[in-house]
């Protein structure tokens, strides 16, 4: 297949997500929600296409799509560990697991190992202040977290 039949391709499958919300209040998170969902990242192909649906500028929707940080430009990892941030995790620790994650991962926020297993995300605020430190393994959540509970919530998902 060509390049120009994959872009067709592309473009023609985002047309398809986002019909079912032509006509509905708000529908512009809702689209790329549904996008990143079929893809697992909102391709550059999908700003133009939404924004025509919409009546809006591709500046328009490339704002939505960069200022919300759980749009991905490029598809994650086979997991995504998601590191709470927020106050009550630093106060118990959370910085010294975020180091240690992103030494033992060989990476920084918002990058993937380069095997494709685990991307590395911040997140502000799981609402597990009470089990501080805790983060997200997919869509597991994960509380109490030390160094060695990481280590092998890594082994697992590698």
């Amino acid at each position: 297949m060509t390049q120009n039949a994959s872009s067709r391709n592309v473009v023609e499958r985002i047309a398809e997500i986002i019909a079912p919300y032509a006509g509905r209040e708000g529908p512009a998170m809702p689209m790329l929600h549904a996008i990143q969902a079929a893809f697992g990242y909102v391709p550059e192909a999908a700003v133009p296409v939404v924004a025509q649906a919409l009546n809006l500028s591709r500046a328009e929707v490339h704002g939505i799509v960069s200022f919300y940080h759980d749009f991905r430009h490029e598809p994650a990892g086979r997991t995504v560990l998601k590191l709470c941030r927020a106050e009550a995790c630093q106060s118990f620790g959370a910085d010294r697991i975020a180091a240690h994650a992103t030494e033992r991962l060989g990476i920084s926020w918002h990058e993937t190992t380069a095997d494709g297993a685990v991307t590395l995300e911040p997140v502000f605020c799981l609402g597990l202040c009470a089990a501080a430190p805790c983060g997200m393994v997919g869509d597991r959540s994960v509380a109490r977290l030390t160094n060695a509970r990481l280590d092998a919530i890594l082994e697992d998902v590698r």
